[in-house]
């Protein structure tokens, strides 16, 4: 009777050993690779090209068309800033770009109304500036554009600056950025649309 109960528990000691070693194995023994991190692909290279050219494009009509209208200062300053309104607007698809267009345009505007009010009634102080932000910040929260108030801020302290270095037709500075951020919205918006047109069709040629 002992001994068939030793031979029990050894078939049962037996059996265990498998499901126990089974049981520590079932732990996948392939893993899947993690995506690749990193490296240039030719989506990026094309995005990379056009947003130079937007830029650079952008810069170049600024600086030819206002050379005839404002002195140098006020010409490299436009073409900065339709080359900064390119490249804002210049996101990785055409409806995403089209959106910050619309955003820049809005929060672009706000700054401008507001700078061009103060400078057709008053001359450029440090008081009238922190108004001004004070009231562009305020503007865009009304408009539930939050994300916006950055840029309105940063387009009323150009202005404003620029104002107060040329103190001479000071109204007429907010009405030149909103040149330049409309002509450089429109180049970096059309020159996305020409990139994501390229992409798709290096995609279409390169996919089997």
């Amino acid at each position: 009777m002992a001994e068939g109960q030793v031979g029990h528990r050894r078939r049962i000691t037996a059996g265990d050993g498998p499901a126990t070693k089974n049981a520590g194995d079932a732990q996948p023994t392939c893993r899947a690779r993690p995506p690749a991190s990193g490296g240039l692909e030719t989506g990026d290279v094309v995005r990379a090209i056009g947003m130079a050219l937007a830029g650079v494009v952008s810069y170049w009509l600024m600086t030819t068309v206002l050379s005839r209208l404002v002195d140098r200062p006020s010409d490299l300053l436009g073409g900065m800033w339709a080359a900064i309104a390119a490249v804002f607007v210049f996101r990785e698809t055409f409806p995403g770009s089209l959106r910050a267009g619309k955003d820049r345009l809005i929060a672009t505007g706000i700054s401008i109304a507001i700078c061009l009010s103060y400078l057709s009634v008053f001359q450029f102080s440090i008081v009238g500036l922190a108004a001004l932000l004070a009231i562009g910040a305020m503007t865009m929260a009304l408009l539930d554009k939050r994300d916006g108030i950055i840029t309105t801020e940063i387009t009323t302290l150009v202005v404003m600056v620029v104002a107060a270095i040329s103190p001479e037709h000071a109204w007429r500075q907010p009405l030149l950025r909103l040149v330049d951020t409309l002509i450089g919205g429109a180049v970096g918006i059309a020159f996305q649309r020409i990139v994501s047109t390229v992409h798709d069709r290096l995609r279409t040629h390169t996919v089997p």
